[in-house]
């Protein structure tokens, strides 16, 4: 599916989306958020990716970023992770989900037995302050308007813990 989202300049700042297919809400379990959160520690660290917010959904993830390359890093991400989620759902015999990301998968996706994350990750280039305040609110009050939690900082995976609290489970970088 072509989409009107488009990386523009490969090292500026992005508001992007990943949604697991099917809406599937896999990450009210604590483990397969952890392989995010895992991820994108190791790619900070071992690599040039920032991330300025970020929230893990249910079934979604919400991230302001920038890296040397986007493109790059989502299709790394996702493809790690979407193993990582698999091994999970396999061990411990989730064989529901399991089937639903089998049905799923592309057939012209021959490297993989399972389709795990949605195509396309709708990255919207941050151009102004304004627009990252914005985009940040959404990703901070996501869990509030979808009544998870009654404050943003409550939500355990999200920078609205490091910007209310001073910490997180994930590191977040200064956009200043």
């Amino acid at each position: 599916m072509r989409t009107r989202y488009k990386i523009y300049d490969k090292e500026s700042v992005y508001f992007i989306t990943s949604t697991i297919i099917d809406w599937h809400e896999i990450f009210r379990n604590n483990i397969l958020c952890q392989i995010l959160i895992d991820a994108l520690t190791f790619k900070r660290s071992e690599t040039k990716l920032k991330i300025f917010a970020y929230v893990i959904m249910p079934n979604h993830i919400h991230l302001i970023l920038s890296s040397n390359n986007i493109i790059k890093f989502v299709k790394d991400f996702k493809s790690y992770t979407a193993r990582k989620i698999i091994d999970v759902l396999k061990v411990n015999k989730e064989e529901l989900i399991l089937n639903k990301f089998l049905e799923r998968k592309k057939l012209y996706k021959t490297s993989s037995t399972y389709q795990v994350w949605q195509e396309g990750f709708h990255p919207e280039m941050i151009f102004k302050m304004e627009m990252f305040l914005q985009k940040a609110e959404y990703i901070h009050n996501n869990p509030v308007r979808k009544g998870l939690v009654s404050k943003p900082e409550d939500w355990k995976y999200s920078s609205a813990t490091n910007y209310f609290l001073g910490k997180g489970v994930l590191e977040i970088d200064s956009l200043l």
